[in-house]
């Protein structure tokens, strides 16, 4: 295993995503934890982070160091190594942020690359003294240090698990391989078969359910289960009448022969609730709170339940504040709210040690349609989130329609695997239109699409003028109650991905 030290980084899950891209299994560890498992470590690698390192007492990271263990130090992980062996570390006027090119010295962490290429800087703090006995091995024309080695303790400043880093997987490959001897022990095929096990010892002849929204995180958590003990398990879907077009159709046909699935019809009950509801954190609550009520209703029903399934991933874990460095809580995690406490199960989650598109690896092991496997986020609300303002079922079935063109169209995209999240929104507003020589005052319909890795941060994606045109045509001449299609060009921040 490969130990991620997590210092507050935007960065942190990305280089446990490379390090698992590489086939070697790395955790993230907060840099608060005393004490570290050497049983299967094999090198630590520490992450950026928003701190300065002489604001902070640094001794109570030393330990980091005395693994015998190699270290790879990234950007405040570089400084920090710095500052703990004597070196000097201050602000400069010579900020670095995004693109810069980097010179290198012949040595291990830099094998087989060219003597200069492009990396991605995120810093305002530099080295300007070595440690004694460290040497230089990076720089740039504002950066004199971007990169040392002392003993066999690597550090560099710019960020080579980004994109943007030219090179930057072969230099974690480096770190890794040529470094730390690190073995390739991680694999989908071995997770699966390790996790089925591991849940059928945890659970033996007793039963357990979970919520199945129909996303795919929840769907592989159960379909793992059902695998390690067959009836004993029972998936419970509920149409809640916020569902995508045909969504209650597609989940029943890939899981009918999968799992143990109840259905559950609580449009009507949804929908009555909803009535006149106009905030969005207010339908938010209204519908969480129904969600608990009925599956609660069907667990009574099923009875002598004892473990509650959940398809938390790792970036929940991670985002909850657990196992994390200084960084804020990004959002309280709760995959089915309030149902642990007040049902007394013991919780299982599967996947909670992996990344979203680990996941989609997973369904793919696990023989599950293409169309299911690619299909975009979906919020936990459905589409009363997607639609401003007050919710109907007239308004429901338009956004539904709208949607269903939209989506039909974007699978004809080259690029529609790359895109994060794709949909459409219905506004609250009336604009004039006209059709057939008559005026029309009708609803306006908007279309969201973004690149993402993480969900954290997004971009807009620059869609072509020909969809853009072959969408709008067919929505306003095909659904009923809409004259006006718009596209929105906000990247997240300062937009959120979802409009409420």
């Amino acid at each position: 295993m490969i130990a991620i030290i997590d210092f507050g980084s935007q960065y942190t899950q990305l280089i446990a995503r490379r390090v698992r891209e590489c086939g070697v299994y790395s955790e993230i560890f907060s840099c608060f934890i005393e004490k570290l498992d050497m049983k299967n470590l094999e090198g630590i690698i520490l992450s950026g982070g928003p701190g300065s390192v002489y604001e902070t007492d640094t001794r109570k990271f030393r330990h980091f160091f005395e693994y015998r263990v190699p270290v790879l130090g990234i950007c405040y992980g570089m400084q920090l190594t710095a500052q703990i062996f004597g070196g000097k570390v201050q602000h400069t006027k010579c900020r670095e942020y995004g693109p810069a090119e980097i010179f290198i010295k012949r040595n291990k962490l830099f094998d087989g690359l060219p003597e200069k290429f492009e990396v991605w800087m995120s810093h305002g703090d530099s080295v300007v003294r070595l440690p004694e006995g460290a040497r230089i091995i990076a720089s740039t024309e504002t950066t004199p240090i971007a990169g040392f080695q002392l003993n066999n303790f690597y550090s560099v400043q710019f960020h080579p698990e980004v994109r943007h880093t030219q090179f930057g997987t072969k230099i974690i490959k480096n770190f890794l391989f040529k470094i730390c001897s690190a073995r390739k022990t991680w694999s989908m095929q071995r997770f699966i078969e390790d996790k089925i096990k591991e849940i059928k010892d945890t659970i033996g002849d007793k039963k357990a359910i979970c919520a199945i929204s129909g996303g795919i995180d929840s769907t592989v958590a159960g379909v793992l289960t059902s695998r390690a003990i067959g009836r004993n398990f029972v998936g419970i879907f509920v149409d809640n009448g916020l569902l995508r077009y045909n969504e209650r159709e597609e989940v029943e046909k890939n899981l009918k022969n999968r799992m143990n699935l109840i259905v559950v019809d609580a449009r009507k009950r949804f929908l009555e609730k909803l009535k006149g509801v106009k905030d969005p954190e207010q339908k938010r609550k209204i519908i969480g709170n129904e969600f608990i009520r009925i599956f609660e209703e069907e667990a009574r029903r099923i009875k002598n339940i004892e473990f509650l399934i959940q398809g938390t991933l790792y970036p929940d874990v991670i985002e909850s504040g657990r196992g994390i460095g200084p960084s804020a809580v990004i959002k309280s995690h709760h995959n089915v709210g309030g149902l642990p406490e007040k049902m007394h199960l013991k919780i299982i989650e599967p996947l909670r040690m992996l990344f979203k598109d680990e996941v989609r690896e997973i369904a793919k092991r696990l023989k599950m349609p293409e169309s299911f496997i690619q299909r975009k986020p979906f919020p936990g609300p459905g589409l009363a989130v997607r639609i401003v303002g007050e919710i109907s079922e007239e308004r429901l079935e338009t956004l539904r329609q709208a949607d269903r063109i939209l989506q039909e169209e974007a699978r004809k995209l080259k690029n529609y695997k790359d895109i994060w999240q794709i949909f459409a929104v219905l506004l609250p507003l009336g604009t004039v239109g006209v059709m057939g020589d008559k005026r029309t005052y009708e609803s306006v319909c908007a279309i969201r699409a973004v690149y993402s890795e993480d969900g954290m941060t997004a971009d807009w994606v620059r869609l072509p003028d020909w969809f853009l045109r072959r969408v709008s045509k067919r929505i306003t001449n095909e659904v009923k109650g809409v004259n006006r299609v718009v596209y929105d060009i906000t990247s997240k921040p300062p937009a959120t991905i979802e409009w409420e």
